[in-house]
Order: C-alpha cells, then structure tokens, then sequence
C-alpha cells in the first residue's frame, strides 16, 4: 500500500494484516465514531421531532448498532419498518457526510428490528426444515435487504443454500435443497 509522500507500506510474508482501516485507527475505533456521529444525528431529530428517547450505542462483529429506545417511538417504525428503514439511510448519509466512508451502521427503534430478527429466524428454521423433508425449493414473500439478510445468515447456519430473486422492493428468498 502506498503511503504519503510515495512510502510503500510493504507487508512481510506470512504476517497477518493490522486491523488499521484506511482512514487510520482501528476498525473498532472506526465504528465507534460512526457512531457518535449518528447518535448526534438521531439525538438532534428527536429534539427537533419533540420526542423522548434514549440512544444505546454498541459495536458488534463489523457494524455500528445504534440503538433508540424509549415509549411510543412507533412512528420511527413504521407500517413494516418503512420508517426505520429510512431513518437509517439518512442516519447512513448523515455518516457518510462526516467521515466520507460508507456505512454499514445498523439501527433499531424500541426493539423492532430484535424481535423482527428472532420471527425471520424462526421462519427460516421452519422453512429450512420443510425443505429438507420434501427436497423442493421453497420461496418465501418479499423482504427487505434487512430480512433477506437474517433469513440467508439463518439458512446458511442450517446447512442449506438460499438465495434471493426478483427485482426491488419485490426482491424474495428462495431457499434451496441439498
């Protein structure tokens, strides 16, 4: 890698890489900052929307998790988590703005997307389940990227094979045999 200056960053062979992002710093200090960044961000919409909600911020595998929580948020959800969704595009842009690196920060409301993961979960192990007592494909409703994601991750746990068709926002899994 080059450095500033025309430096070559030469890496000896069979060390392992450092844990450096390209901005400096480590991954995890990284992540944090995304963070802060969008708890200021969702701190200042609350003031301005006059709603009460505690932010809760955590770093978990390669993501930022930014939590609000709080009574009567559902209007930050959403009819299916329409809301939500959006709400952490612009919480993402909102990042983007300040460090210039895309986001993979992930963000709840009151829960909503801890109790949607644990259905997804379920879904797919039932769905899993069906499709190794009949051996045919199965194809579940439209999802999010969000719900595709929980449903692949919970069928590649199991062993099988998923993958997801047709076109935004009518985008699906289909879960595969053996």
């Amino acid at each position: 890698m080059e450095l500033e200056g025309g430096a070559q960053d030469e890496q000896a062979p069979g060390e392992e890489p450092s844990d450096a992002t390209p901005s400096g710093g480590s991954l995890e200090d990284q992540l944090e900052r995304e963070g802060d960044i969008a708890a200021d961000y969702l701190e200042e919409l609350l003031d301005i929307a006059d709603l009460d909600g505690d932010l809760d911020m955590d770093v978990e595998s390669d993501r930022a998790l930014v939590s609000i929580v709080g009574a009567d948020l559902q209007q930050l959800v959403g009819d299916q988590g329409r809301v939500l969704d959006a709400l952490q595009e612009l919480t993402r842009l909102a990042v983007y703005r300040e460090t210039g690196e895309r986001s993979r920060l992930m963000l709840d409301v009151s829960g909503h997307r801890a109790a949607r993961r644990l259905e997804l979960e379920e879904l797919a192990a039932a769905t899993v389940a069906g499709v190794k007592e009949t051996g045919e494909r199965a194809a579940l409703r439209a999802m999010s990227p969000f719900e595709r994601k929980v449903v692949h991750d919970a069928v590649a746990a199991a062993g099988l094979v998923s993958e997801s068709e047709g076109v935004e926002p009518r985008r699906y899994v289909v879960v595969l045999p053996a």
